[in-house]
């Protein structure tokens, strides 16, 4: 631990940052921050809790909701194929074999390519011009999905999507303090519970058309959600702002107290500028590659949950209409799970991981008595198919990791780029994991869950003991922190290798 730290300090006296001495401040870095001059400002501007509060509400009313639904229709687009799985689109496809487990995974490997441009392109220019713009490709690629049916159309549907859930993990950062973090991302990250039930309705809906319907019922299913996502590109590129410091709903004063209050959050806000030695710091970081190996663990799992869960609960012996009703069950699991994890970490200090870990033991053990009760016991295979939707709280707990816990910029979206990448490829893996042949037990797919889930709980485990280590190590070596200096800090650009002030929040 002393030589890692030793080295850290060695890398912040390399790079030159003091920042006790402004005069010696990157002037580089700073010219290319998101919200420096405000925060300039706003250093010794007298603040009322009132006033506070009322910026607060404000973000709280408009930035949160645009997230929730953004997330929550790029969930339900992305497992559009499940439920049309339902309505005969294999036949339709001509699809045998393994070919649909394909083109489940191939969303994801256009997802894998697209986030990198896409998280280049937010760093550069406004991110709701650049999310808008993807959301109607890809909200148009979803129609056309009725029309061009070939593989390529959903890797390029992946493609676009790769914009939202890293473009809205790096502006978490710009919005909300450390505190606030966890339980604003578990509301908008509950919208993948709230539109697997949306479309686990507007399936049931379908199903009770008749057969011949004309256009087919999975063509009806697609038209639905391609056209919301068209008229949703709308409303965030005219309402969702960059950052405070442009929000057209905030006066100059409140963009000021917005700004200090992210300020707070010693992580830096937006810098234009690349930073190189940032992506190397991002290959060597515990806290990145300890989050990577437990997303990909994770991601297999959740590519069999996406892609197959209608199938697998179909297989226990329910009629179509019933599977989407039951389906509906499990993603209500996901939205109370994120609330009530996210409400424990809000009112209880340093309990981030603390709660992850709770939720991975609660989706491991579910995944275990998935895959060892008799077959004949089918209520209580299907409850802990239900119960295997508590691992989204690890999953957000790891995204917050990067929002609160990780400064520079670039650094923060390199490391968020790694996890994505991570997310990708397991997700991609996961739908090969189930085997037809394999009905109705698909136990390949239950050791899938089961070893994935396992390996996410120790990776969270060696986090909070890794982080805690560091913050140990800091108090004692520099004694108690320096806020003020470690605001400045990250407002100027630093990583928290190079800020001896920087702690981490368990």
């Amino acid at each position: 631990m002393a030589d890692i730290e030793r080295a850290k300090k060695d890398t912040a006296e390399a790079v030159g940052h003091h920042v006790e001495d402004k005069d010696h401040l990157n002037n580089n870095a700073i010219s290319h921050n998101v919200g420096y001059e405000e925060y300039r400002e706003a250093l010794y501007l007298e603040i009322s809790d009132r006033e506070m509060r009322k910026v607060r509400i404000k973000i709280d009313m408009i930035i949160v909701p645009i997230f929730l639904i953004t997330q929550g229709l790029q969930f339900l687009d992305k497992t559009s194929l499940n439920y049309a799985n339902l309505f005969d689109y294999q036949d339709a496809l001509g699809l045998k074999g393994n070919q649909f487990n394909y083109l489940s995974a191939v969303v994801y490997a256009g997802y894998f390519i697209g986030q990198y441009p896409c998280g280049w392109l937010i760093g550069r220019y406004p991110a709701q011009k650049v999310l808008a713009v993807c959301i109607l490709i890809w909200g148009v690629l979803v129609i056309l999905l009725t029309q061009a049916r070939s593989f390529s159309s959903a890797f390029l549907m992946g493609l676009f999507e790769a914009s939202v859930t890293p473009g809205l993990t790096l502006m978490t950062g710009f919005w909300f303090t450390r505190r606030e973090i966890p339980l604003r991302q578990c509301i908008w990250y509950s919208s993948l519970g709230w539109s697997g039930l949306i479309g686990s309705y507007i399936s049931t809906g379908i199903a009770r058309l008749p057969e011949d319907t004309t256009p087919e019922r999975w063509e009806i299913l697609f038209y639905i959600l391609g056209g919301v996502t068209v008229l949703w590109s709308i409303v965030v590129w005219f309402f969702l702002p960059d950052s405070p410091s442009n929000a057209k709903f905030l006066n100059h004063r409140e963009k000021l107290i917005a700004v200090k209050r992210v300020a707070a959050n010693e992580t830096g806000t937006k810098n234009k500028h690349f930073d190189v030695k940032q992506v190397w710091l991002g290959f060597l970081d515990p806290k990145a590659i300890l989050l990577f190996i437990s997303v990909l663990a994770a991601a297999v799992p959740n590519g069999v949950v996406n892609s197959f869960s209608t199938i697998i609960i179909k297989d226990l012996g329910f009629s179509t209409e019933k599977t989407t009703e039951l389906k509906s069950v499990g993603d209500a699991v996901n939205i109370v799970a994120l609330l009530i994890g996210g409400t424990i970490i809000l009112n209880i200090p340093n309990s981030r991981l603390a709660t992850a870990t709770v939720a991975n033991l609660l989706c491991t053990i579910s995944a275990a008595t998935l895959g060892f009760l008799p077959r004949s016991n089918t209520w209580g295979r299907l409850v802990s198919f239900w119960l295997v939707n508590s691992q989204s709280v690890g999953f957000t707990v790891s995204l917050t990791t990067i929002s609160s816990n990780m400064a520079g910029y670039t650094h923060r979206s390199f490391a968020s780029a790694l996890v994505f990448t991570a997310y990708c490829w397991g997700n991609f893996a996961g739908p090969f994991v189930v085997k037809k042949s394999e009905a109705p037990t698909y136990t390949g797919a239950t050791i899938g869950l089961l070893v994935g889930y396992g390996i996410k709980f120790v990776c969270h485990l060696a986090l909070l003991v890794y982080m805690f280590s560091v913050n140990r190590y800091r108090n004692k070596t520099y004694g108690p922190q320096n806020k003020e200096a470690s605001d400045e800090a990250g407002m100027n650009d630093q990583t928290e290798f190079q800020n001896k002030d920087f702690r981490y929040v368990l």
